[in-house]
């Protein structure tokens, strides 16, 4: 996977979170997945298309999804489910608004396309092309994972003109 589709991920989430969570966060271990991803809690799916084409997970556990909702809502937040989701979905836009532009800055011309809930239990897994890259940030309400598979556009359509044409 090139690390330039990814550096922005990483770097809007860190400072996203960070700064909306009023505490220090740590990049955990960059691990590839190579089969289906597992949801590990609240999770919101961002698909991109254009230039550069996959899609973001941002995923909590629902204990960390809780603290994240009371921090940014400004109010102690019990089990209200729909605020639990919102406050992620709202997580994953900022992140992903910073990475857009990042992305923007380098070239790239791509539609992201708005969060929904990721309600499998599983699934997404990378492809032949597509490798799946997960990131764990330890924040001060617990880790928050990033789940990113993108890939280019442009070495696709080459890689499928150079194949030989049969008779």
């Amino acid at each position: 996977m090139r690390m330039d589709l990814i550096q922005p991920f990483i770097n809007a989430a860190d400072a996203v979170f960070a700064e909306s969570l009023q505490g220090p966060t740590k990049i955990g271990d960059l691990l590839m997945e190579e089969g289906a991803y597992h949801r590990k809690g609240v999770a919101a799916l961002i698909v991109i298309k254009g230039d550069i084409e996959g899609r973001v997970i941002l995923d909590l556990a629902p204990e960390v999804a809780l603290k994240v909702a009371a921090i940014l809502t400004g109010a102690e937040v019990t089990d209200s489910e729909q605020v639990v989701r919102e406050t992620v979905c709202e997580l994953a836009n900022m992140v992903i608004g910073n990475s857009v532009t990042l992305l923007n800055d380098q070239g790239y011309r791509f539609k992201v396309f708005p969060p929904e809930i990721h309600m499998n239990d599983q699934g997404l897994a990378g492809s032949r092309d597509t490798e799946a890259m997960i990131l764990a940030i330890e924040t001060t309400c617990g880790n928050i994972y990033l789940n990113i598979a993108m890939h280019h556009l442009a070495r696709r359509r080459r890689e499928r003109d150079a194949l030989p044409v049969s008779s």
